[in-house]
């Protein structure tokens, strides 16, 4: 929990409460894993989108097992195992969440991959089928080696569609070799654009995703096609975007955001229940990766904080009870 808005290394602390009771429609799960997202640090200093009345909880995705089934819950049993990424306050021993927003994990599938299904991937799939690419169509992407980068790159490929990935560093372009995904630029590179160009054999590219912000933002529309769109994802950079106006006009471009939560949470349940099945199964298959860095106990989470900002991480940060 914290007590107060600010650097997540500082305010977050453990903290006893009473073991929470499931209401109608609800369950109570007892936490195997939970994954900290750059979102859940952003949400603690009190800068994200949503902005939790203090004293606050914290984290949002966890895999964990049905403890206690809440009036009127028949879809769920005692003792399944159930993903959910969509629970704030998932950095708990015990956590009450709404059954129908939960994922049954098969058996197949390890705690480690089960803890980090839902959110980052759900955000890369919905992503990904946004943008209305067929097979064969070019997409440009920076913060490749982010989480989110590599599952869309991952997910991109598995459906047939060209993905050119971009990272600030060279070492970056090694690391996401070393994980099977190529055709990444680094941008420290003074020929960083025309690799790209010779990547695609100048194909147009249709959608370029913005995961930075800044100049990096420009870098990104400058590459695209005539009629070119570009998906703003994130900021890691800054919050402000450079853009040329000629770019936009002479391209007829088109630039718009995208969030996962709202995207999600307006998702029509047979298209959610068929992505879903499509990251399981990219899950069990190999196709989609979902490795780990370090897992921390609750009372390290200062440290598992601090060891989320570390630079060419190359796996999520689990916490566990």
């Amino acid at each position: 929990m914290h007590q107060e808005f600010g650097d997540p290394t500082q305010v977050l602390e453990v903290a006893e409460v009473p073991l929470p009771e499931p209401g109608p429609g609800q369950v109570r799960l007892r936490t195997v894993l939970s994954p900290v997202h750059n979102h859940d640090l952003i949400t603690v200093t009190g800068n994200y989108g949503f902005k939790p009345e203090l004293p606050a909880r914290s984290g949002s995705e966890l895999v964990g097992i049905v403890d206690a089934l809440g009036e009127g819950v028949d879809a769920l049993s005692l003792g399944q195992r159930v993903a959910s990424g969509g629970t704030f306050g998932a950095w708990a021993e015990y956590v009450v969440a709404d059954a129908a927003g939960l994922l049954p994990v098969p058996a197949q599938l390890d705690d480690e991959a089960a803890a980090q299904l839902i959110s980052m991937p759900f955000s890369a799939i919905s992503l990904l089928e946004s943008l209305g690419l067929a097979a064969g169509d070019w997409l440009l992407q920076n913060a490749a080696n982010g989480a989110v980068g590599r599952m869309l790159a991952q997910l991109a490929t598995a459906r047939g569609i060209n993905v050119v990935g971009l990272v600030r560093r060279s070492d970056g372009v090694d690391e996401l070799a070393a994980q099977g995904i190529g055709n990444v630029v680094a941008t420290d590179q003074s020929d960083w654009a025309a690799q790209v160009t010779a990547i695609t054999g100048g194909a147009p590219i249709k959608v370029g995703v913005d995961s930075v912000g800044g100049k990096a933002s420009g870098e990104v529309l400058s590459l695209l096609a005539e009629g070119g769109e570009l998906v703003v994802f994130g900021a890691m950079a800054s919050p402000r975007m450079e853009l040329s106006s000629g770019d936009v006009i002479f391209k007829q471009a088109t630039v718009r955001g995208f969030w996962g939560s709202k995207v999600s949470g307006s998702m029509p349940a047979e298209q959610r229940r068929a992505l879903f099945g499509e990251l399981i199964q990219r899950a069990l298959d190999g196709s989609l990766t979902l490795p780990v860095e370090a897992t921390y106990s609750f009372d390290e989470v200062g440290k598992a904080a601090a060891g989320n900002a570390v630079p060419g991480r190359r796996g999520k940060i689990l916490l566990q009870p």
